[in-house]
């Protein structure tokens, strides 16, 4: 009935073909099917940029497992994949491209350009989703999405004409996020702030029409160009009569007025500073207040312009600052200068510093949009897995600002706001009008600028199932069940899609977001090009298979916590699944041709009964676990169970009653059975964390089924607990470890066999290895095992080794070195004294008793009582070997 499988297990072999299979048989797809339960998941869409990274490859993987987790569940189960756009990074790309070919993009022109980022799209968008495939992900390809198809390009045109009907989108002058370097706006979710070492340049600014002035200190001499005000406190007594006076604005001959504000800090440095509204974001505040000009002194590519540099008009700005700050020292208004450490503010994507800058935008209002968010978290509606990140998610939120929308570049979503030729009425809608509404002029121009990338991915969770249309798929799989993300993107896609979701569908795109750490290297660094110390998972699945890399990824991951990647491990999760299929050999190459039923379970050794009680709270703990989203510890169970109990220990007892079918036909059968069940169930438990290795072998094992994917997760069943064949088992194996370390201790070899007694008054017990008694004999190499209640015909200088509820004595008169086991006990009568004794400290200390749960009060009681028999079995045996010597 069942097939074998080949003497080694080959990653490269079997993964591309079983892939395929699963994507032919569509076992991934979903569709509505309203006599089941969705469970639906959307991937973080990878850019059309990238090529997969560590952070991709366990984000992928704790998706997957979930997904097909849930598949086996029952659900159906729905992962939608897709791709980014990703704006920014891919104009920049085709923008390089064109450069090494020669051209320049602006004298390309627009349409050009996109035509050759679509060509760029096509060529290269669709290398992360084939590399995708290679690590397994089950996600539904029939349904894969990108941020510029037409049904996502719709759903934002949608929502950008319905918030600005609303009013929550309008364009205004406001201090925004320049990049220099890639000359666009940034939200303040792209900006990444870093500790950099600077300087406070101390200047004078003269106050007019005194011999006074005002010492001002600033980071960023270069923007006083640009200075409309100094600021001083209201209530400092210091600065009182010179409110309303102006000051010299230093390397000018423009005066500034000195103007109260509750923003400046009396108590940090002279109490006085300088204000630059368009160029600080708090000072642009300030500057509000105060009816105060908005200078720009620099140019888009940040060198300063011509209307108001002077002398410094189109240097660079840090060329800018060195020219300044020597005039200043030269024209005597430098009074000193002091290293600072301060956080500055550079693009995510090109590493530039970027350059705060009053400019012509497209926002959205935030704080009303901002409130259901922060109310969800409050109601339970949206959780967080791990919960500490509700602090770092409302902290956002209830700090948020007006978000920038909009950026100048060419690839993305074009705004759709129409500017009258003749008036420059504004006018939003899908197409442009035929007619201004305000002057009747029949020609209009298109806003230049796009969206922000994430404008677009905000609405990920719903416009990937069709909406603005009320779809099928809509209404049956949204809200989404699972977001799966990293820490380091909360701010900018987790809270738009949360708002987005409750402004445009009235729910929260999804109930959790369940949030994992970074992949760092092995000495704890972030993986980065800069360091060189990136680790290509294509390179790891190739020459280890993707079950071993995936593997690695979950063990030990904890939500929200980083994790180090060693190569020593990808070598232990291989093994692993070495160790699993040569276990599964084992097991098919002995069913060959028998035929296996299900047994009455009274009939069942106590090693057949063990091993299927463990599996079932096994298949209960993993389901918690997973439940709980806690995927590491879940796997750390299925492997101990899977090498420990069931490869090192059951398969060992099974070999007796398989390898002697013919003087017990009934026993072996049994034994198949239970291997073929346990191998099952621990096969389903592993597989949405080893999908290759485990469908290959279940596909053998059970060739009846259509596949593992699609299997049944196995369920608790209280039928399947054996309490009393645990306890059995688990004091035989005691035994066994026992006796092999006496006999390692004593370097005696295997080929030597010895006798087994052991000693055991627990009549129940006793019973039990009776049965075991043939395995015993086989795992402990003796010649015989010899179970009874007292140590009639036990020669007085057998070894002994002394376990809970029995003792063992192995007569090994010839061999034993009597010195040696008198050292041997003795250590062992020491161990046990350090223990009884720090048993008996715990339950003498009043605290420990009164304060203790009670289980673990009494546990400890147990474990003296233990001891003290243990004690006593060695005394004696020392005693009696001292009395042999003497």
């Amino acid at each position: 009935m069942s097939q074998n499988l080949e003497k080694t297990y080959n990653p490269k072999e079997i993964e591309g073909k079983l892939y395929e299979k699963w994507c032919e048989n569509k076992f991934f797809h979903a569709e509505v099917d309203r006599s089941r339960k969705p469970f639906t998941i959307v991937m973080p869409p990878p850019n059309i940029t990238g090529k997969l990274h560590m952070g991709h490859a366990l984000d992928n993987t704790l998706q997957d497992i979930l997904i097909r987790y849930k598949r086996m569940q029952g659900y159906n189960a729905l992962w939608v994949p897709g791709t980014d756009h990703a704006a920014i990074s891919t104009e920049v790309k085709v923008t390089n491209q064109l450069k090494d070919e020669g051209i320049d993009k602006k004298e390309l022109g627009r349409e050009k350009f996109l035509e050759r980022t679509w060509q760029w799209k096509e060529e290269y968008g669709g290398t992360i989703t084939e590399q995708l495939k290679k690590l397994g992900t089950s996600c539904d390809w029939d349904r894969e999405r990108f941020t510029m198809d037409e049904g996502c390009s719709r759903a934002v045109e949608e929502v950008f004409i319905k918030l600005y009907e609303e009013g929550y989108i309008y364009r205004g002058s406001r201090i925004i996020n320049w990049c220099p370097v890639c000359k666009t706006s940034l939200s303040d979710a792209e900006v990444e702030h870093e500790e950099q070492d600077g300087f406070f340049w101390h200047i004078k600014y003269p106050i007019v029409g005194t011999d006074d002035f005002l010492e001002i200190a600033t980071t960023r001499p270069e923007t006083m160009l640009g200075d409309t005000a100094i600021a001083v406190h209201p209530d400092d007594e210091r600065y009182k009569d010179i409110v309303g006076k102006t000051c010299l604005l230093p390397l000018t001959d423009r005066e500034i007025p000195i103007v109260a504000d509750y923003y400046v800090d009396k108590e940090f440095g002279t109490g006085a500073v300088k204000i630059t509204p368009a160029h600080d974001p708090n000072d642009f505040e300030v500057g509000k207040r105060h009816n105060l000009p908005e200078i720009n002194v620099m140019n888009d590519d940040a060198t300063i312009n011509e209307q108001y540099g002077g002398k410094y008009a189109g240097m660079d700005r840090y060329e800018a600052r060195k020219a300044m700050v020597a005039d200043l020292e030269e024209q005597g208004y430098l009074v000193k200068v002091v290293p600072h450490s301060h956080n500055v503010g550079t693009h995510d994507r090109c590493h530039t510093t970027v350059e705060p800058m009053v400019k012509q935008q497209w926002f959205v209002k935030m704080e009303e949009l901002a409130k259901p968010a922060i109310e969800a978290i409050k109601t339970g509606e949206l959780k967080f897995v791990p919960e500490r990140f509700d602090k770092i998610y409302l902290h956002w939120l209830e700090n948020i600002r007006d978000w920038c929308i909009s950026r100048q570049i060419w690839w993305g979503h074009r705004i759709p706001a129409y500017y009258c030729d003749e008036c420059g009425e504004i006018v939003v809608g899908r197409e442009m009008p035929e007619k201004c509404p305000k002057c009747g002029c029949t020609h209009f121009t298109q806003d230049e600028d796009t969206l922000d990338t994430w404008f677009s991915s905000a609405l990920w969770p719903f416009s990937t199932l069709g909406w603005p249309d009320q779809t099928e798929e809509l209404d049956y799989f949204y809200p989404t069940d699972v977001l799966v993300t990293g820490y380091d993107i909360i701010f900018f896609w987790v809270i738009r899609m949360v708002f987005s979701g409750y402004a445009h569908t009235g729910k929260s795109p999804f109930n959790t977001v369940f949030i994992h750490g970074l992949v760092r290297d092995s000495l704890g660094r972030k993986m980065s090009k800069s360091l060189g110390n990136g680790i290509d998972p294509l390179e790891i699945i190739d020459q280890y298979g993707a079950d071993a890399l995936r593997m690695t990824l979950i063990t030990g991951n904890a939500p929200g916590n980083d994790m180090r990647f060693y190569n020593e491990r990808v070598e232990a999760s291989r093994n692993f699944a070495n160790k699993v299929w040569n276990a599964s050999r084992f097991i098919l190459m002995n069913m060959e041709g028998k035929e296996i039923v299900e047994p009455v379970y009274d009939e069942l050794s106590p090693a057949d009964k063990w091993i299927l009680s463990k599996c079932n709270k096994l298949v209960k703990d993993v389901t918690e676990n997973m439940d709980k989203f806690e995927l590491g510890i879940a796997l750390s169970k299925i492997y101990d169970f899977m090498w420990d109990e069931f490869c090192d220990w059951y398969i060992e007892l099974s070999k007796y009653s398989i390898y002697h079918a013919d003087e017990d036909a009934k026993s072996a059968a049994h034994t198949l059975w239970t291997l073929k069940e346990v191998l099952k169930n621990s096969l389903k438990l592993l597989h949405p964390y080893m999908p290759f290795v485990t469908e290959e072998i279940y596909s053998k094992l059970v060739p009846e089924e259509e596949s593992l994917m699609m299997s049944q997760w196995p369920a608790y069943d209280e039928k399947w607990n054996f309490e009393q064949a645990e306890n059995t088992v688990e004091h035989l194996k005691e035994i066994i470890r026992g006796v092999r370390n006496v006999r390692a201790e004593m370097n005696v070899p295997n080929s030597r066999k010895a006798k087994v007694f052991v000693v055991c008054e627990d009549d129940a017990l006793a019973a039990g290895m009776e049965c075991l008694k043939n395995s015993a004999v086989m795992m402990a190499a003796a010649s015989d095992f010899i179970i009874q209640k007292d140590k009639t015909g036990i020669a007085d200088d057998a070894v002994s080794v002394v376990v809970p509820d029995a003792t063992v004595y192995v007569p090994l008169e010839e061999l034993i070195d009597f010195e040696q086991e008198i050292e041997r006990l003795t250590k062992e009568e020491a161990r046990l004294q350090k223990e009884i004794a720090r048993a008996t400290g715990m339950l003498n200390n009043e605290k420990f008793v009164s304060k203790a749960p009670e289980a673990k009060v009494q546990e400890e009681r147990e474990k003296l009582e233990t001891y003290k028999q243990m004690m006593e079995q060695v005394t004696e045996r020392l005693n009696g070997l001292k009395t042999k010597m003497s």
